[in-house]
């Protein structure tokens, strides 16, 4: 009977055949990290152990999954092996052998199994007392093995904690393993190289090249201090915030946000970033999108590149021409213009509804006078903050265009 088992490529094989019991990975996209994960699974399956695959989202379990159930096709087809594809589950019947494959992202969901193996996968996702409540005890009876792996999240978390930790481990029962994207024979290396022009510097040293970056203790930002919601209540005034891009190439900065008033202090809520490269045509498309789909009331338009060059460009557009707009110019510096912004954060009065990783980047990466790159994100957030919640609506000149 025949188990069929990819090769893999030497970053996986380092992490697969290590003897350490608690192995912690920290790979870039597409670094083959969930394959080299099931072939693991699979050798640890065929040898008898209780294998519990976890990971918060659908599409990382369904991966793993696929290439289990691959690897176990023969077996399975011959009734060897019973499989549940409800359940995520190959067994060996009458025995405890068996591969699990469940979406977990805290305690509560990782509870009601026991494994030989644990592998909790995209771990920067997951709650920390996934692994401290549950995962470590589930492993005790057996003196069970663990697989840790992330991607880099920026800023303290427990996934750096915790290679930090293992990294500084003297006993031999942690080890830790790193792996970029370029690491992974069977992904286009054309294809990887083109990526850094559609990604930040950050995130491609991040997601890609699978660096550890620390925030920049000089950013305006502490991204301990950005707050983070799962929704909003009803918001009495939105605004889109536009910072265009200064030339060719760059990015043209688009956040929306929201407020209410809260007793005597308004709130803003951050709802969207949908900043992007592209043509004048591209991103004023994507401005008249954030503003009719966010039911907005307003866009803020930095007036410093090119005069009215935003405003027409947004009018020219499907549906442009119902957007009221307001122009504004940077008479002060970035950092001055941003400093009453950043301390309605500290104060606590701006939420952001979801994680916006390149804007939260920006924000916690800029250093006013020494940084060489322009921070197009941050700027429109400040634009669109600074309508909301430190001038307000009172001193806005708004131009509406009736059709």
């Amino acid at each position: 009977m025949t188990v069929q088992l990819k090769r893999p490529h030497a970053k996986q094989a380092a992490f697969i055949t290590s003897p350490a019991k608690r192995k912690v990975i920290r790979a870039g996209r597409r670094g083959g990290k969930t394959t080299g994960a099931a072939v693991l699974a699979v050798q640890q399956f065929l040898d008898g152990r209780r294998i519990l695959y976890a990971t918060p989202t659908q599409e990382q379990v369904e991966k793993f999954w696929t290439e289990c159930k691959w690897a176990l096709d023969e077996p399975i087809g011959a009734g060897i092996f019973y499989k549940n594809e409800t359940r995520h589950i190959i067994e060996l019947p009458g025995t405890e052998q068996r591969i699990r494959a469940k979406t977990a992202w805290n305690a509560d969901t990782l509870r009601g199994d026991y494994a030989d193996l644990l592998i909790l996968d995209e771990y920067q996702l997951m709650k920390a007392d996934a692994w401290g409540l549950v995962g470590a005890p589930m492993l005790i009876d057996n003196d069970g093995d663990a697989v840790f792996i992330y991607t880099t999240k920026r800023g303290r978390n427990h996934s750096k904690e915790l290679f930090e930790q293992a990294q500084a481990d003297a006993t031999g029962r942690w080890e830790t393993f790193v792996f970029s994207s370029f690491d992974n024979p069977h992904v286009s290396q054309e294809a990887l190289s083109d990526i850094t022009g559609d990604m930040t510097q950050l995130a491609y040293r991040a997601e890609i090249l699978a660096e550890e970056i620390d925030d920049d203790p000089g950013a305006l930002w502490d991204r301990g201090k950005i707050p983070h919601v799962a929704g909003h209540p009803d918001l009495v005034r939105i605004v889109v915030g536009v910072d265009p891009p200064g030339s060719a190439g760059n990015e043209c900065g688009i956040v929306t946000a929201g407020k209410l008033r809260v007793g005597d202090v308004w709130h803003a809520f951050v709802l969207e970033d949908r900043s992007l490269k592209g043509s004048p045509r591209d991103w004023g498309r994507a401005v008249a999108t954030a503003y009719h789909r966010n039911q907005a009331n307003l866009v803020v338009g930095e007036a410093n590149y090119g005069g009215d060059m935003v405003e027409n460009t947004i009018r020219s557009v499907e549906d442009g021409q119902r957007i009221a707009y307001k122009s504004v110019r940077a008479s002060r510096g970035k950092a001055i213009r941003a400093e009453p912004v950043v301390a309605h954060y500290e104060q606590g009065h701006v939420f952001h509804v979801g994680e916006f990783a390149q804007l939260e980047d920006e924000m916690c990466n800029w250093v006013p006078g020494e940084s060489d790159w322009s921070p197009n994100r941050l700027d429109a957030l400040v634009w669109a903050l600074t309508e909301l919640i430190v001038t307000g609506p009172a001193k806005a000149k708004v131009r509406m265009v009736e059709w």
